[in-house]
């Protein structure tokens, strides 16, 4: 029995010192080479905080391109997402809410043809990203309301296209917050 005790009090220390100190120095240590040290990296314009470039914010006026839902409310404290099923009828009624938001303000996107992330939350709640189809789906509309050529605005969404580092490493995508600052310095705001 003193055996059995002494070993698993032993392996309770090392456990301790190994997930309550080195696995966290180790993090911290990582996060302090990761841009914006761990604290996330700020956007600014004109001077004034605007965000943060990997946390998602709402963006639903309609001269702005539309971030995706959010199952949190953007709140990123509270990082999560709806844990509903595709078969929960709730989460379908609120699915098909978007699409019928998202198709009355893009009235040339055709029933099935809506970019999915317009109309689902990410898993953190908090994705800052769309992919190009999301984009691309919202350029008439954006175009049309800033009193622009929807060419011109194509080309602001091309020219911020992230490709990623490899080609299997994730899809493309559009910084959302990157592309309205973009929309605003294009149309003078």
């Amino acid at each position: 029995m003193k055996n059995n005790f002494a070993s698993a009090f032993r392996l309770t220390l090392a456990l301790l010192v190994l997930c309550c100190g080195v696995y966290p120095a180790l993090v911290w240590g990582a996060a302090l080479l990761a841009p914006g040290q761990g604290q996330g990296v700020q956007v600014s314009h004109k001077g004034r905080l605007v965000g943060f470039e990997n946390v998602g914010q709402k963006f639903d006026w309609p001269e702005y391109f539309n971030s995706r839902p959010s199952a949190v409310g953007y709140a990123a404290d509270g990082s999560g997402g709806s844990n509903k099923g595709p078969s929960n009828p709730e989460y379908l009624a609120e699915v098909n809410t978007h699409v019928a938001a998202f198709r009355q303000q893009n009235p040339s996107v055709k029933p099935g043809q809506v970019p999915v992330e317009m109309v689902t939350a990410s898993g953190s709640g908090l994705d800052p990203h769309l992919s190009p189809a999301g984009a691309y789906a919202q350029v008439e509309r954006v175009a049309r309301l800033r009193g622009l050529p929807a060419e011109r605005v194509r080309a602001l969404v091309d020219a911020r296209v992230q490709q990623p580092i490899f080609v299997l490493l994730g899809p493309s995508k559009v910084n959302v917050l990157q592309l309205n600052l973009a929309l605003d310095s294009l149309s003078g705001r």
